[in-house]
């Protein structure tokens, strides 16, 4: 990746909640929202893991401040130009985390960086998500908005004050079709396995994602991979914050950075 004074340049697509005291390097944590989620999803976590890891979130187009942007229908379109912006600002060791649909962007860009042979991240974290396969996950096959809203109440990834005002309703609701329908249309392909070890992070009694389809990622990398399990269901983190910070940053203990943070 190209030298660049900031190790995230694009704040319109990178959003840094907890900025570093001084300027020690640290390794950067770049996490992938949620179906329908957005980059403030991640601030409590963020604070969680300062100072010991520099944590950027992306905001995807359609959602808060970027609104009045066309949400992406494809989740490999939205990984491509997630990538490109890595490509063009992120130096130093870094590592991807990314939860639901999220994990499913973080893997793809992950891919589209290998491609472009960028050194590879450090580890991939993927957390609430079962491996992709050639077929859809019919989880995803949601047809119309009674359908998406039903699913997103029984997994409870937006609040009750969203789904119950109309008003905010009608703001989430293209986020959540474009997100869906990425995921419906959404096929892995086969293509030369990546080199970077996999961390999989799952709620136990998550009803989306069950152990065996969680340990299924590691068929997918050449390097070694783990199975984490925590108490809860699909958005388990709201609950084991502080679990997952800690599993993190033992993930990403002492990462070699140099003195410029190359």
């Amino acid at each position: 990746m190209r030298n660049a004074e900031t190790s995230v340049v694009d704040s319109r697509w990178f959003r840094r909640y907890h900025r570093p005291v001084d300027d020690t390097p640290r390794t950067r944590l770049i996490c992938f929202p949620h179906a329908g989620g957005a980059a403030g999803g991640y601030a409590a976590l963020a604070r969680r893991l300062a100072p010991r890891l520099d944590v950027y979130a992306v905001q995807y187009p359609g959602r808060h401040d970027r609104r009045h942007e066309t949400p992406e229908h494809s989740l490999t379109a939205l990984a491509a130009r997630i990538a490109e912006r890595l490509l063009e600002g992120t130096r130093g060791p870094y590592a991807l985390f990314g939860h639901s649909m999220g994990a499913l962007v973080a893997y793809e860009t992950a891919r589209v960086l290998a491609r472009h042979g960028a050194p590879a991240p450090a580890r991939l974290i993927l957390s609430g998500r079962g491996a992709p396969t050639t077929t859809p996950d019919p989880h995803d096959r949601l047809d119309g908005d009674d359908a998406i809203l039903a699913a997103v109440r029984r997994l409870g990834g937006t609040g009750a004050a969203v789904l119950d005002n109309p008003e905010l309703l009608a703001l989430a609701l293209p986020v959540l079709r474009a997100d869906y329908a990425a995921l419906a249309d959404y096929r892995w392909t086969a293509e030369p396995m990546l080199s970077t070890p996999l961390s999989i992070f799952a709620g136990a009694d998550d009803p989306l994602v069950p152990q065996r389809a969680a340990a299924a990622w590691a068929d997918l990398t050449s390097a070694t991979s783990e199975t984490l399990m925590f108490p809860g269901g699909h958005f388990y983190l709201g609950d084991q914050l502080d679990t997952v910070a800690e599993a993190i940053a033992d993930l990403l203990p002492s990462l070699p950075v140099g003195p410029r943070g190359r």
